[in-house]
């Protein structure tokens, strides 16, 4: 090392090259710098849902989790099998090993979980995916005197508007009940055309569904056959007819019951400054930037706002990307202090040309490190990850 020095020191030219290299280098590789609040965290959970509506806890839990447990035990990697049992939904939580193979795992599970045949007859199929962290960007608010269906649908089209934004791929609903359309049916009219629930059960969905029909080959080519009658508003569904008579006449299902188009029965709302409001929530995953997404998201809101109709205000509910610059701005700023007071300190021992020298030899260190930043990171070498992890948990 110290003939490296001596020979730097009888060679200026070289030692002022590799300075300015390394204080270049530093400045072209700072935009390629994630800046991140706090660091990505890799669990190591792999959740297993299945929704069974209408059903009991105790249902979920007999007829459904405890099935998932027994076709999930043994498999290789697991190491802790956590089961919650809520009115209409099986969750079922896989811890495992750090060293385990997740892709293998997860192909197992989903194999196991897909197998099971003994599931009741109402459950939905299993949604198996890893355990995700995502970390909270901004929450945006959509609010104005309107009615429900109306403020959804502006909703919907600036969440979709968003996703479509370079770097931005998480965008979630908050407090947005589902569209739901309900049927309500007398017992007085039941007992009159001689009907049962399940009569009226059975002609919906006999009527509302789509049927491929196969394919048809002829000279000019192969016609595909589908059948599409699948319904989606109140208004199609008060069409579908109940009962046939041989005269001709009919019953439709708008003759005897009340259709509602409307939205699912949830205490779920939200209110901005008093007026109706739905909330959208933008998210990283990954190694996606922070002040990137903040950024494009900005420029849109500012665009958006001049688009929507009179009444309707899109505002920043949450913007967790302010307490990012705030941390960046206090770093720079006691990196600042800190330099001076090592050139102040210099200064009082050492003329203070050459004071101004050494001092400069932190920033020029730092720069030179910062340029190794995008070339070493974990993300361009993935197998260096294993040199770094650590047990994790969820607490």
């Amino acid at each position: 090392m110290s003939r490296l020095i001596a020979w730097f020191v009888d060679n200026p030219v070289a030692a002022n090259l590799l300075m300015l290299i390394l204080v270049c280098s530093g400045l072209m590789a700072l935009p390629q710098i994630h800046k991140e609040e706090f660091p990505n965290i890799e669990t190591q959970y792999i959740i297993v849902r299945v929704p069974y509506l209408g059903a009991a806890p105790s249902e979920v839990e007999s007829g459904v989790c405890l099935r998932i447990e027994e076709a999930v035990n043994g498999i290789d990697g697991i190491k802790k099998v956590t089961t919650s049992a809520a009115e209409g939904i099986c969750g079922v939580y896989l811890q495992l090993h750090t060293d385990a193979n997740k892709s293998k795992a997860l192909d197992d599970i989903t194999a196991q979980v897909n197998s099971i045949s003994t599931f009741p007859a109402n459950t939905e199929r299993p949604v198996i995916s890893e355990l995700t962290v995502m970390s909270m960007i901004f929450q945006l608010a959509v609010a104005g005197n309107t009615d429900e269906r109306s403020l959804k649908e502006i909703t919907e089209e600036i969440r979709l508007e968003l996703t479509e934004l370079p770097g931005v791929s998480q965008v979630k609903p908050l407090y947005m009940r589902d569209y739901e359309i309900s049927i309500e049916v007398a017992e007085n009219t039941l007992r009159q055309h001689n009907l049962t629930l399940g009569n009226i059960a059975d002609a919906i969905r006999d009527s509302s569904i789509d049927i491929p029909g196969g394919a048809i080959k002829t000279s000019g080519g192969e016609i595909m056959l589908r059948t599409r009658g699948q319904m989606y508003t109140g208004r199609e569904f008060e069409e579908i007819t109940v009962i046939a008579r041989n005269d001709g006449t009919r019953v439709t299902l708008g003759d005897i019951a009340t259709v509602i188009d409307g939205f699912e029965d949830s205490d779920v709302s939200a209110r901005l400054d008093g007026e109706p409001a739905l909330l959208l929530e933008v998210a990283r995953v990954g190694n996606e930037d922070t002040l990137g997404i903040a950024d494009e998201v900005y420029a849109y809101v500012e665009g958006k706002r001049l688009e929507l109709p009179a009444g309707i205000r899109l505002e920043y509910w949450r913007d967790e990307s302010d307490d990012l610059v705030a941390r960046l701005d206090a770093l720079l700023n006691n990196a600042f202090g800190g330099l001076v007071l090592v050139i102040l300190t210099l200064s009082l021992f050492l003329r203070t040309r050459l004071a101004l020298w050494v001092a400069a030899g932190i920033p020029i260190a730092v720069l030179g490190a910062l340029s190794l930043f995008p070339a070493v990171s974990l993300d361009q070498h993935p197998h260096l990850d294993g040199l770094f992890a650590r047990p994790r948990g969820i607490g």
